[in-house]
């Protein structure tokens, strides 16, 4: 901006004078992202949840098969707790996009082979109406953020923010202010500021988009998520292994 700046004073193309119609554009662009910003960010805050409350609902289930494994020595529950195992290592490689949606919905399907395993055991009801709501609640909360990361907030709403800033650097540019460094710093200043924010919002827009730069910059965090596949994975499933080769 600053060298395409520079050319038009040195080639005499700054003919526009400043005018309340230009200031009444930044002004509407800016009301714009502002638009933006709000809608995004409700989303975000959501989004911010979500991890939690799928680490809960992975935390949950986990410990109702361990106490029907514990107290009831079920078959169906030692292999529901090794398929719980390894679910929880794929969900992490689903928020990567290295798995797809309809297979972990898959996986959540299958809960039922060993739900019906369990039944036919004759582990009480209430344990099996329990594994079913989280099982439910499992469903929801991966619904929830494929739709999250795979909707963009008013694509049209993006595509009005774009032109109208490239408009607004085209109009800096034929824009006549004297001094000429303080017309050059105030057209840099502005479109640094809608391009920024621009990106921001897009970015925004995807908090779970850990493809290009991993759990980074303004994508939300899953610590809780691999405190929890870690801990599956040393400390329950170590404990319960042991417990199984006492036992035989």
């Amino acid at each position: 901006m600053c060298l395409l700046k520079v050319a038009s004073h040195y080639f005499g193309f700054e003919v526009l004078e400043l005018n309340t119609i230009l200031t009444s554009l930044v002004a509407g662009t800016i009301f714009l992202i502002g638009f933006l910003v709000s809608g995004v960010l409700s989303d975000y805050k959501e989004s911010e949840k979500l991890p939690s409350e799928l680490a809960a609902c992975l935390y949950a289930l986990y410990d109702d098969i361990y106490t029907i494994f514990k107290s009831k020595q079920s078959a169906a529950a030692l292999e529901f707790l090794y398929a719980h195992q390894i679910f929880t290592q794929s969900v992490m490689t689903w928020f990567y996009k290295k798995e797809r949606t309809k297979h972990i919905l898959n996986r959540i399907q299958e809960m039922n082979v060993f739900i019906i395993g369990m039944d036919v055991e004759g582990i009480q009801p209430n344990y099996i109406i329990k594994i079913k709501n989280e099982q439910n609640n499992l469903r929801k909360i991966f619904l929830r953020i494929d739709t999250i990361r795979d909707t963009t907030f008013v694509a049209s709403a993006y595509v009005i923010v774009e032109f109208m800033s490239v408009l607004i650097g085209f109009c800096f540019l034929i824009l006549k202010i004297e001094p000429f460094a303080a017309s050059l710093f105030f057209a840099a200043l502005v479109v640094f500021l809608l391009s920024y924010m621009i990106f921001l919002i897009k970015d925004l827009d995807n908090p779970f988009d850990y493809t290009l730069h991993g759990e980074s910059g303004t994508e939300v965090s899953l610590l809780v998520l691999h405190n929890l596949e870690n801990e599956i994975n040393s400390n329950l499933m170590t404990k319960l292994r042991s417990e199984v080769i006492e036992r035989n």
